[in-house]
């Protein structure tokens, strides 16, 4: 007797498709957000991390981008706790993540980052290094950073190359270059923090140099085929209303320089998903982007939940909420990939239960979940 199985759910249908980033094939359309979560005494990460990213692996995710980690620059970040990109005790703490992940079914990204004038003056894990960015200013337009010159230029693209080639050689799937959020890569793309007159400021198109440089480099330094994802964003730390470009015109001004460099993907970063980026169109960022670029694009913003990622570092819970609009945009190919960041924080298990529609299974999220790696 032949037992036909039941039909999978609309959730299952859309999200379970496999997609292929440049050499390497994803099992299915939901992407682990990068969290910053500070679990790494000394930036090494331990064993406590090695689980936190391979239990999501089992239970469906199928693109882990990690927490963002540094890169070898003295100024890179400010926190002795934020995993690092550099150093062989913290780099085998990496090769034993991408071990588990692969193990357990997953492919998996480290996010490399420079936090660039973020960082403050006298902060771990360098507390003498001073504070770079383009122009020596803070998101908040304070003037108490150091403007890179071209040396500090020169080291910080060859610390990108330096961290891709080592994200290849311990097995990573592909690197993610963060250039969102106002850290430094952002700090270039955006008027706000650029006042350069040289080569690497002036219009849209001339502030995106350093970002394209350094993709360029980390192109360089990898196979053709390994995936190279750039993150960016409008909103900033600081400035939630900061725009890069005002129209699809100035977007695609500034992401083609980027293509152009060697961008495999690109992860589009918003607040809320569902939200439209221009004037006349109900497409979001992560489509506007697809559709100026011919790029895959990762979308991402409050995925399953309903309430502001923001409120959550104010002590704030978001409860449930439906996936049906996002399903809708992924069937229409606005977009091609979803990352899920405060959901999957709290429930390891959330792509399993979306994916085996056991959506009554859902948890709501806690901003207690911030203080525990599970």
């Amino acid at each position: 007797m032949t037992v036909t199985p039941p039909p999978a759910s609309r959730a299952a249908q859309i999200l379970s498709r496999p997609i292929t980033l440049g050499g390497l094939t994803v099992p299915n359309r939901i992407v682990m957000a990068p969290m910053t979560r500070m679990f790494s005494p000394g930036g090494v990460p331990g064993e406590d991390v090695v689980s936190y990213y391979a239990r999501r692996a089992a239970a469906g995710v199928g693109l882990i981008v990690t927490e963002g980690t540094y890169v070898g620059h003295e100024s890179a970040g400010g926190s002795s706790r934020v995993p690092r990109f550099h150093g062989e005790e913290q780099l085998a703490g990496w090769a034993k993540v991408v071990e588990a992940v692969h193990q357990a079914g997953g492919t998996i990204v480290p996010q490399l980052w420079h936090i660039g004038t973020v960082r403050k003056q006298g902060q771990n894990p360098n507390p003498d290094a001073p504070s770079h960015g383009p122009s020596g200013l803070r998101v908040d337009g304070t003037e108490d950073a150091t403007a890179m010159t071209q040396d500090d230029i020169d080291a910080v693209i060859g610390a990108f190359a330096e961290a891709a080639a080592d994200a290849e050689r311990i097995g990573f799937d592909g690197v993610e270059l963060h250039g969102a959020h106002g850290y430094l890569l952002d700090q270039f793309l955006w008027d706000g923090t650029n006042r350069r007159t040289d080569a690497y400021g002036g219009d849209p198109v001339a502030r995106t140099t350093f970002a394209a440089q350094i993709v360029a480099a980390v192109r360089a330094a990898v196979s053709p085929d390994f995936p190279v994802i750039f993150r960016f964003s409008q909103w900033k730390q600081e400035a939630y209303d900061a725009r890069l470009a005002e129209t699809p015109e100035e977007l695609e001004a500034i992401l083609a320089p980027l293509v152009a460099a060697g961008v495999d993907v690109f992860h589009a970063s918003t607040r809320r998903y569902w939200l439209p980026e221009f004037e006349g169109s109900d497409l979001n960022l992560a489509g506007w982007t697809k559709k100026l670029t011919g790029k895959p694009v990762i979308s991402v913003g409050s995925v399953g939940l309903d309430g502001d990622f923001i409120n959550a570092f104010q002590g704030e819970g978001s409860p449930v909420k439906s996936i049906d609009n996002l399903l809708d945009r992924l069937e229409a190919d606005e977009f091609d990939m979803v990352a899920v960041g405060r959901a999957l924080l709290q429930d390891p298990e959330w792509a399993a239960k979306v994916l085996g529609d056991r959506f009554d299974e859902l948890k709501p999220y806690d901003a207690a979940a911030l203080q525990t790696l599970i």
